[in-house]
C-alpha cells in the first residue's frame, strides 16, 4: 500500500491561482500504476479537514485504514490504493474541526452510484475512441457566428419513456438508445443543435438537473461516462452539435455534496448575505476563492474537452451578476463601491469566456441572463462579458403577452412584436421557447393560444413562422413542435400519441419545413451586419395586426433575400397588398394553410406600396402567414461587337 505524492508544487501552485486548468487530471479519483503497481489514486482539496479517509466497496465502508495525507500544506489530501479498479465505488469521510464526521461524494469524481444512491465510482474516462475527429476540425475553422442554429431543448428523462418491466420505475431511455431514437429525430426534424437539460449529476429529479453535486459525472441515470460520449459522437455523425446546460451560479445543502465540504463554508460564500439563495434554498458559489473558480473554469473546459461538447448554456447568469437578487433590503451586501454588482463574478465570466476561447474557439457560451445587463456578448477587451450568445428573454416575453391575447386586443398590443427590433442586434440572441414557458401553470404553448382548436393551431403556426423570421438563433423546447397539450412534467413521456391525430402532425410537419427552411437560405442566419439583415415593409399594420418584413443578405438589390407576410387575426383578406422595392416574380415557399402544396407565384405590379416601387396582391386566409423568396437575379447576357471595316 502507498501514499504517493502525485501532486507536485506546481500543482498546487496553479490552483492556488485558479489557473490550473486540467486539475482534474490529478483531483479525484485515477485508475494509475505507481511503482509497477495497479490501483486508483485519490486526491481531494479539503484544507480545513482534520482528517480524511476513503471508504468504498473494496474496504466493506471502512476508512481506518485508507487514511489520506496532506502533501505541501496545500489543503491538497491525497492517496494511492492498490487494487482498486474501475467502477469501485467510494465517498470521502472527512473529520471537521468541530468534532463532526462527514460522508462526501467526489467534487471531481468522473461517475456516480445512480441515485437514490450518493457514492462516487472510479471511472476511466481516457478508454473512449472517438470517431467525430472530421466534426471537430471542421468546426474548428468555421465561424459559428455564420452559420444556422436551430436548438432542440431536450430533458432526456422525459422525451420518451420506455417501462421494461415491475421493478423499471423511471422508464428512462439509456445513452445508447438516445443516440439511435433522438439523433435520427432531431436530424430528421431539422435542428442543427441539441440542448440537453440535466446531463451534470444530481441527487433530484424534480431539480431538472439545477441543483447539481457531481460537475464532473454524467448523470448515470442513462449509463455509463462511455455511454454518453457515445452519444456525443453519435450527433456529430449526424452533423448535430451538441449544448449542455451548465450550473456555476449555485448548488444545493444535499449532505454528501459540496455545502459546507470540510466543515467549513469551502466552496460558497461564508457570509450567508453572498452564500444563500433565498430563492431556491441554494449555495452560492464564492467567485473570490481562486481555488473554486479554478474548479468551476476547469470544469467548463473539461466538457469541452474531454466530452466534445459544443457549447455551454450558463443557468441564472444573471443571479450572480446581481447581489441583490432575489433579495430583500438588509438581506445583502454590496461590492466594494457601493453598488449591487458582483465584481468577482464579473470577472469570473471574463475568465472563462477569455481562456474558453483561447483554448477552444469552435466552442461556445450562452447565457440565460434576464435583464438588460450590457455587453453580455462583447468581448471582455471591449468591457464585455464574453458570452457568445445570449437569451432573448425581452423578446419572449412580448411575444407570448402578444400571441396569447384575444385578436380583439392584439392591434392595442402591437408594439410587443415590433420593439425587439430595436434592440435585436445589440446583442448575439437567442430566440427562446424554453421549457421554464411550459411548467408552473403557464400552459403549453398550444394552450398558450386564443380560440377554437382549430385557431389555437393557425395561431402558433403563425407565430412560428414569425419566430423564424425574426432575427436570431432559435430554440424550441421538445414537443412545441408538435404541439404537446400538458405542460410539460419530467416526471412523464411527452404525448407522442398525439401525432395520430391530424392536427398535430401537421404542426410537427409545418415546424419541420420551417427548420429546413431555415438552413437552406442564408439570408435567415447571416445576422452579422447587424440591421443590414432585416427590413420591415410595415411595422404599424395594427388594425389588421398584420406583419410584413425582408430577411436579407449581403448581396447587393435584394438578392437571395425572403419576405415574411404574417397574419395574426381569424379576418380573411382578400385584398391585401404588400409593398416590395423591384420588379419580377416572387415565388411562395411556406404557407400556414394545411394541404396547400402547389406553387403559387406573385407578380410584382407597379404602383406605389408600403413607401416601395412595386406592389404584391397576396390574399391571407385567417391566421395565414406566407414565406416568399424575391426574384432571382438573371445574368445578362454577353453581347458582341459587329464587325465594321
Amino acid at each position: 500500500m502507498g501514499n504517493k505524492n502525485v501532486i507536485t508544487k506546481d500543482d498546487c501552485y496553479l490552483f492556488g491561482k485558479g489557473t490550473h486548468y486540467e486539475i482534474y487530471e490529478k483531483l479525484g479519483a485515477h485508475v494509475t500504476t505507481i511503482d509497477g503497481v495497479k490501483g486508483t489514486y485519490f486526491a481531494v482539496w479539503a484544507p480545513h479537514a482534520v482528517n480524511v479517509a476513503v471508504i468504498g466497496d473494496f474496504n466493506d465502508w471502512l476508512g481506518f485504514n485508507h487514511n489520506m495525507k496532506m502533501e505541501n500544506d496545500s489543503g491538497i489530501w491525497e492517496l494511492f490504493i492498490p487494487e482498486v479498479e474501475e467502477g469501485a465505488m467510494y465517498k470521502y469521510v472527512i473529520s471537521t474541526q468541530s468534532g463532526d464526521t462527514l460522508y462526501k461524494a467526489d467534487p471531481y469524481g468522473f461517475w456516480a452510484e445512480k441515485r437514490p444512491g450518493n457514492a462516487s465510482r472510479v471511472a476511466n474516462i481516457d478508454n473512449y475512441k472517438w470517431k467525430d475527429a472530421k466534426w471537430i476540425s471542421e468546426k474548428a475553422k468555421e465561424n459559428h457566428y455564420e452559420l444556422p442554429m436551430s436548438i432542440y431543448e431536450v430533458h432526456p428523462g422525459s422525451w420518451k419513456k420506455d417501462f421494461k418491466g415491475p421493478d423499471d420505475e423511471d422508464g428512462f431511455y439509456d445513452y445508447k438508445r438516445m443516440a439511435k431514437e433522438l439523433v435520427a429525430y432531431v436530424k430528421d426534424m431539422g435542428y442543427t443543435h441539441v440542448e440537453l437539460m440535466g446531463i451534470l449529476e444530481h441527487p433530484f429529479d424534480g431539480s431538472w438537473g439545477y441543483q447539481v453535486v457531481g460537475y464532473y459525472a454524467p448523470t448515470s441515470r442513462y449509463g455509463t461516462p462511455q455511454d454518453f460520449m457515445y452519444l456525443v459522437d453519435a450527433f456529430h455523425k449526424a452533423g448535430i452539435g451538441v449544448i449542455l446546460d451548465w450550473v456555476p451560479a449555485h448548488f444545493p445543502k444535499d449532505a454528501h455534496g459540496l455545502a459546507m465540504f470540510d466543515g467549513t463554508p469551502l466552496y460558497e460564500y461564508a457570509d450567508p448575505r453572498l452564500g444563500e439563495h433565498p430563492d431556491w434554498g441554494t449555495k452560492v458559489f464564492d467567485y473570490s476563492k481562486t481555488e473554486v473558480v479554478n474548479f468551476l473554469i476547469a470544469n467548463a473546459l473539461f466538457w469541452v474537452e474531454k466530452y466534445h461538447i459544443d457549447g455551454l448554456r450558463v443557468d441564472a447568469v444573471a443571479s450572480m451578476l446581481y447581489l441583490d437578487y432575489g433579495r430583500e433590503d438588509g438581506q445583502w451586501v454590496s461590492n466594494k463601491y457601493g453598488g449591487n454588482e458582483n465584481l468577482e463574478a464579473i470577472e469570473f465570466f471574463k475568465h472563462l469566456s477569455s481562456v474558453m476561447n483561447y483554448r477552444n474557439p469552435r466552442a461556445y457560451i450562452i447565457a440565460e441572463e434576464s435583464t438588460a445587463w450590457p455587453k453580455v456578448t462583447m468581448s471582455p477587451k471591449d468591457g464585455g462579458l464574453g458570452f457568445s450568445y445570449k437569451w432573448n428573454m425581452g423578446w419572449m416575453h412580448d411575444f407570448l403577452e402578444y400571441t396569447k391575447l384575444d385578436p380583439l386586443f392584439k392591434k392595442g398590443n402591437h408594439n410587443k412584436m415590433t420593439f425587439g427590433l430595436t434592440y435585436a442586434f445589440s446583442e448575439n440572441f437567442i430566440l427562446v421557447l424554453s421549457h421554464d414557458e411550459v411548467v408552473h401553470l403557464k400552459c403549453s404553448m398550444i394552450n398558450k393560444m386564443p380560440g377554437y382548436p382549430q385557431d389555437k393551431f393557425k395561431n402558433l403556426k403563425t407565430a412560428y413562422t414569425f419566430m423564424l423570421g425574426h432575427p436570431g438563433r432559435k430554440l424550441l423546447f421538445m414537443g412545441q413542435e408538435f404541439a404537446q397539450l400538458q405542460e410539460w412534467s419530467e416526471a412523464r413521456s411527452l404525448d407522442w400519441y398525439l401525432l395520430d391525430e391530424p392536427e398535430h402532425k401537421d404542426m410537427q410537419e409545418y415546424v419541420k419545413k420551417l427548420l429546413h427552411l431555415y438552413k437552406e437560405y442564408p439570408a435567415l442566419y447571416t445576422e452579422t451586419k447587424g440591421y443590414g439583415a432585416f427590413e420591415w415593409i410595415n411595422a404599424n399594420d395594427c388594425e389588421r395586426s398584420i406583419f410584413s418584413f425582408i430577411r436579407k443578405t449581403t448581396e447587393a438589390d435584394y438578392k437571395n433575400s425572403i419576405g415574411f407576410v404574417c397574419n395574426f387575426t381569424p379576418m380573411e383578406r382578400p385584398d391585401y397588398v404588400v409593398g416590395v422595392p423591384k420588379a419580377g416574380t416572387y415565388k411562395r415557399l411556406v404557407t400556414t394553410e394545411t394541404g396547400e402544396k402547389q406553387v403559387v407565384s406573385y407578380r410584382a405590379k407597379k404602383g406605389e406600396c408600403d413607401g416601395r416601387p412595386y406592389r404584391l396582391e397576396m390574399p391571407l386566409r385567417p391566421y395565414e402567414s406566407v414565406v416568399f423568396e424575391f426574384p432571382k437575379t438573371r445574368k445578362k447576357k454577353a453581347t458582341s461587337k459587329k464587325k465594321t471595316k
